[in-house]
């Protein structure tokens, strides 16, 4: 006799069926675990992102780096002439003047003691411009001679030995460390001031440096 109603939900929505009539709409397409909220799929991160690689700078062809090189032998070989010329000839005269300085810094003293000043002047700007070509001439040879403390252990090895043989087998000279250390600084102010940027130039880095290298590590960690 009477119709059979269809029982309706909270929502007003009716019940029953195939259960798919008493999903939340906004929960649509969403699978529910029994007691838990909607499983949402984690975003997955990007692997395939470029790594930010150093810029390594390229220097001029292996052709031009060989006659530098041989540039840079030839006036080394010129430099070492005068040099000795300078520090290894005789002077019979200069015997009773002579004596040997194993203490760093009295020469100095002594220089900037004197009354002349073209004398002092002479003395300690002489030495100091006898290690400038050092400077600027070592990293032109080689890439592995670049660097402040190469050029300078480069440098007082070099003057070093010319100071034992001058003092050991020459008339008239003798062996003293403040030409050494002036003859080093030389050669550092000439590295400073010319040749780092030409050995940079003739010899650019292949490879990063370390800490560019270990932060390249960190950003593609």
């Amino acid at each position: 006799m009477f119709g059979r109603r269809a029982s309706k939900g909270r929502g007003g929505a009716p019940a029953g069926g195939d259960g798919s009539d008493g999903e939340d709409a906004g929960g649509a397409g969403r699978v529910t675990p029994a007691g838990g909220s909607p499983k949402r799929k984690e975003p997955e991160p990007d692997t395939a992102a470029p790594r930010a690689a150093v810029p390594v700078r390229r220097g001029p062809g292996r052709f031009v780096r060989a006659l530098v090189a041989l540039t840079a032998l030839a006036g080394m070989v010129a430099f070492a002439v005068v040099l000795a010329r300078l520090t290894l000839e005789a002077s019979p005269a200069s015997v009773p003047l002579t004596h040997s300085n194993l203490t760093p810094g009295r020469s100095i003293e002594a220089y900037l003691g004197r009354p002349a000043f073209v004398d002092t002047v002479k003395q300690l700007g002489g030495n100091i411009l006898l290690g400038v070509p050092f400077g600027i001439l070592l990293p032109l040879l080689s890439r592995k001679a670049r660097g402040f403390l190469r050029v300078a252990l480069l440098t007082a090895a070099t003057m070093l030995l010319v100071e034992l043989v001058q003092g050991a087998l020459v008339t008239g000279r003798a062996f003293d460390i403040d030409d050494v250390l002036l003859n080093t600084t030389g050669a550092l102010l000439g590295y400073v001031t010319v040749g780092r940027r030409l050995g940079r130039a003739v010899h650019p880095r292949t490879r990063p440096r370390w800490w560019q290298r270990r932060r390249q590590a960190r950003t593609s960690a």
